[in-house]
């Protein structure tokens, strides 16, 4: 095995938008990064399985919780016309919804960690961990021409499942109490949909939608979102367990993003099952494709556009961290002493084992507190958490998983990383008021050359 050996202050294992955070606030107070990611492109989620648009930045009641560097990237979308900046939901579900171009997403990504000076590792995937009492040694990531250690100060974990805290031995929880995840879904886009046929519908059908929708508001607002079409649903009576149709227009005039498979009973920490999902999320795509054509008002002339690169993941491995956030934190909009970041998005749950969600919103429409104990796993002394996988029990899980609150999160996890390997301190020992401080200091002006 060929090792070739590298150190750096901070270490991000994910290049999806928590770990992108996390490198730019690493980067950008100071230390020397390396960001390392599997796929030849940055953005998780958010680009390889097209979850979209970004859903929320804001509370039920319309506060902006969530800026930073997360609403600096949905500035630069706007500049560069790859965004149109925060909607109205017109779904109902959340007060806001933030539409993008995932490809100008993918390269506005590499410009701003170009600029932060951030070491950019593609095609490297985490293959090994070696750690001593509890301290991360390296991590070994395998590529085309062998494998490297990797060594650092500090280490962020953001590779979604927990990867790096699991081989480090970490504690962790998976599911709900019998150890079921929520399911996972294949999402497509499909073009020469008729939006303004979908509007018309709504109107003329209001019974068939989701109880909250903006119905009477669309002749204001740019239609957003649509959950319903109910009665074609069921008519269909497709093997997929869902209640209804869910779709969101954009970013193409003609174009939506539908969100209707749902592959139930699977593990996606079990490589085969993984793969067996695969398989049943493209079938699943083919039939809703022909479902839409034949039955929804609107998509008469669509076609199929395109397929996530991987199958959309909701749920893996939660590290257990010095605090484990519960649904009562959430619901009751808690606030802690340590909080690094906030959230209004509601409690999420898609049924691990049949159709239906439990949505469970936030106490007068406000939001929650995340505090950092969150992202400190038990054992690992130079280890932090970003993204999906940090300390939560199932029910906070299906909040704290949405990507707004995934950036905030790895934003923290990056300026603590940071400060971690510049006071030569356990990460668990960073000074909350000093990071605090750092998060509140308001982005830099990096001066864009590249992307106009």
């Amino acid at each position: 095995m060929s090792m070739l050996e590298h150190h750096y202050d901070v270490a991000v294992l994910g290049g999806g938008p928590a770990g992108i955070n996390a490198a730019l606030a690493a980067a950008r107070a100071g230390a020397k990064t390396i960001l390392v990611e599997r796929y030849g492109f940055l953005g998780g989620m958010s680009t390889l399985a097209l979850v979209y648009p970004w859903m929320t930045f804001h509370s039920a009641s319309g506060e902006q919780v969530i800026h930073g560097i997360a609403q600096e990237i949905v500035d630069r979308l706007i500049q560069l016309h790859a965004s149109p900046g925060h909607l109205r939901d017109t779904v109902g579900f959340v007060h806001t919804l933030t539409p993008y171009n995932p490809e100008v997403y993918k390269v506005l990504a590499f410009q701003l960690l170009e600029d932060a000076k951030v070491q950019l590792l593609l095609h490297a995937m985490v293959a090994d961990v070696e750690s001593e009492q509890g301290e991360i040694k390296f991590v070994t990531v395998q590529t085309k021409n062998g494998r490297f250690a990797i060594r650092a100060s500090a280490y962020v974990d953001a590779s979604g499942d927990g990867d790096v805290a699991y081989l480090a031995g970490a504690p962790w929880e998976k599911g709900n109490d019998e150890n079921k995840v929520q399911p996972l879904t294949m999402k497509f886009r499909m073009r020469g949909v008729r939006i303004d046929q979908i509007k018309q519908y709504m109107k003329d059908h209001p019974e068939e939608f989701y109880e909250k929708s903006l119905i009477s508001q669309l002749d204001e607002l740019p239609l957003t979102g649509v959950m319903g079409f109910y009665r074609q649903w069921k008519k269909a009576d497709l093997p997929i367990p869902r209640d209804g149709v869910l779709l969101f227009t954009g970013p193409g005039e003609d174009e939506v993003l539908v969100n209707v498979s749902r592959v139930s009973g699977l593990d996606p920490l079990n490589q085969l099952e993984l793969s067996s999902a695969e398989v049943e999320g493209r079938y699943q795509v083919m039939m809703l494709e022909r479902f839409l054509r034949d039955a929804v008002p609107g998509f008469e002339n669509a076609y199929l556009s395109q397929v996530g690169t991987q199958i959309g993941i909701r749920e893996t491995r939660r590290i257990l961290g010095a605090y484990i956030l519960n649904g009562e934190d959430v619901l009751s909009a808690r606030r802690f002493d340590d909080v690094i970041a906030r959230s209004g998005y509601p409690v999420d749950i898609h049924n691990p084992e049949g159709t239906g969600i439990t949505s469970n919103f936030i106490k007068e429409g406000g939001a929650y507190d995340i505090p950092y104990r969150c992202i400190v796993p038990q054992t690992i002394t130079n280890l932090l958490l970003a993204g999906r996988c940090i300390s939560t029990t199932h029910e906070a899980q299906a909040t704290t998983r949405l990507t707004p609150s995934c950036m905030a999160i790895g934003q923290a996890a990056g300026a603590a990383a940071a400060l971690a390997a510049k006071l030569d301190c356990k990460t668990g020992d960073v000074p909350i008021d000093k990071l605090q401080e750092l998060l509140l200091e308001g982005r830099a002006n990096l001066g864009f050359t590249k992307i106009t």
